[in-house]
């Protein structure tokens, strides 16, 4: 069988998407449509669409392309360039502003884990000793996060490595072989040993699921939110990065707070939730959730894994909750189609 060949892609794009897909198949470095890459080739910027799985990459169209020195023209006047370009990644920004040839952003949870801490630079600082690399404290997707990351080159050019407070790892490199050599080294460098999980109550998780919409979640590992001290004790004191923040419509971590069963009228009072976290149970799924959601789901769940009780954690502000809120709005309202959308229409 002949490898799939995008349509309209120079064939020098390819070790760019072998590598998307194999990220993309890691659920430890991306979940569903999270992260992004990119490459720049003869004045085109070709980067992930918007909504798009980076698993995806050599079965399906998921690359665009966009006039480089249009977009680059965009940030020197202060435009996100998603606004000439609105099927591109959300960090087509940051995409733009690096000045490599080719580009990588991943949620890989062992960064997540690090990045979430106070104390982060000073923790990572002799785990990347020797790597080209740099810490930015958290600041939203698109034109500010492309503007952070113009003045860390400016004092310190080499960089290829950057660790996003409260969000990610981008990696940069001229080719494919060198950005996934790097990637294996970080995240080799910042490898965590997750936390075992406690022993469910499976006679109560299937009491309640007895009942509509509720359904056993495919990933055990969610069950931590339910049984496990640490874990429940983390995510109900706030909200750590973006992907945690999507499923808190309110901005408070109220929907990670555990229920305590039996609850009067459990269908009539939660019905409408994604998920419900059951003190001392687990966790069990609504039916209608969508696949992208519970991906996600899965990657906090991995995270939170990884932080002990000790860990000085960095929660998002209320301010900075706010304007993810905003940013999902002007990108048609990702939080609410998260929810909703089927796997290949959802915005990123």
């Amino acid at each position: 069988m002949k490898p799939y060949a995008p349509v309209g892609v120079p064939s020098d794009l390819r070790p760019l998407l072998e590598l998307t897909a194999r990220v993309g198949r890691d659920p430890l470095l991306t979940q569903a449509i999270t992260g992004n890459s990119s490459a720049k080739l003869d004045g085109v910027l070709w980067i992930k669409a918007s909504g798009r799985w980076m698993a995806d990459a050599l079965r399906d169209d998921i690359v665009i392309p966009l006039d480089l020195a249009e977009a680059t023209d965009c940030l020197r006047r202060g435009i996100d360039p998603t606004e000439r370009y609105p099927s591109a990644s959300l960090e087509t920004a940051m995409h733009a502003t690096l000045p490599h040839r080719m580009v990588l952003h991943v949620h890989c949870v062992n960064t997540i884990a690090w990045a979430v801490r106070n104390d982060a630079p000073a923790q990572l600082r002799p785990r990347l000793d020797g790597l080209c690399w740099q810490w930015l404290p958290y600041v939203a997707s698109g034109l500010p996060l492309s503007r952070a990351i113009e003045r860390a080159l400016l004092v310190c050019p080499n960089t290829n490595i950057f660790v996003l407070g409260n969000h990610g790892l981008v990696i940069a490199g001229e080719d494919a072989k060198a950005v996934e050599t790097l990637l294996t080294e970080v995240r080799g460098r910042l490898d965590i040993s997750p936390r075992p999980a406690p022993p469910t109550d499976s006679e109560l998780l299937l009491e309640i699921c007895s009942e509509a919409p509720w359904n056993l979640p495919d990933d055990d590992g969610l069950h931590i939110f339910g049984t496990d001290v640490i874990s429940k004790a983390i995510l109900t004191q706030g909200l750590l990065y973006p992907c945690h923040a999507i499923f808190s419509g309110s901005r408070t971590p109220q929907l990670f707070r555990p229920i305590y069963y039996p609850a009067h009228r459990l269908r009539s009072r939660y019905g409408d939730r994604p998920f419900l976290v059951i003190h001392g149970g687990g966790v069990v799924v609504n039916g209608s959730m969508a696949p992208a959601e519970l991906a996600i789901l899965s990657g906090l769940a991995q995270v939170v894994q990884r932080l002990d009780a000790s860990a000085p954690l960095r929660y998002l502000t209320e301010f900075e909750i706010a304007g993810l809120g905003a940013l999902n709005k002007r990108k048609e309202g990702n939080a609410c189609l998260l929810r909703q959308c089927h796997r290949d229409s959802l915005v990123w």
